[in-house]
This record gives C-alpha cells, sequence and structure tokens, in this order.
C-alpha cells in the first residue's frame, strides 16, 4: 500500500477519470475527500465505493476553477 495512511484529495472525482483515480488511491491505503461541483449524487457513490475497499472518505462541493 504506497499511499496508507494519507488522505488525498481528488478534483472531479465524481466522474470518469476523477472516479477511477480515487479507486486507484482507495486501494493503495488512501483516505479521500471526494470533490465535486455539481453531482453530489455520483460523489456519494465515489465516497460509497472508497468506503467499501476499507478507506475513509468524504464528499465535499467546490469548483476550483473559482479561487473564492
Amino acid at each position: 500500500m504506497k499511499l496508507k495512511d494519507k488522505v488525498a484529495v481528488i478534483t472531479g472525482a465524481s466522474r470518469e477519470i476523477g472516479r477511477a483515480i480515487a479507486s486507484e488511491f482507495a486501494r493503495e491505503g488512501a483516505d479521500l475527500v471526494v470533490n465535486y461541483r455539481t453531482r453530489s449524487r455520483e460523489a456519494e457513490e465515489v465516497v460509497e465505493m472508497v468506503r467499501e475497499i476499507g478507506r475513509r472518505a468524504i464528499a465535499v462541493r467546490g469548483d476550483v476553477s473559482d479561487p473564492d
């Protein structure tokens, strides 16, 4: 487990590439912050997937393109 006990923030994690990255990071031992802008249901699905892998995860809404 390369990322054991690390925390990763994955932007766009509710969709294709971000979801795959979240899955791989969790399998490597990371706990996750699943960032999404508009797709809360999909983000919660990723959180559940991560928890099923045995890692901790939360979903956080935010637009990383907006500095405010």
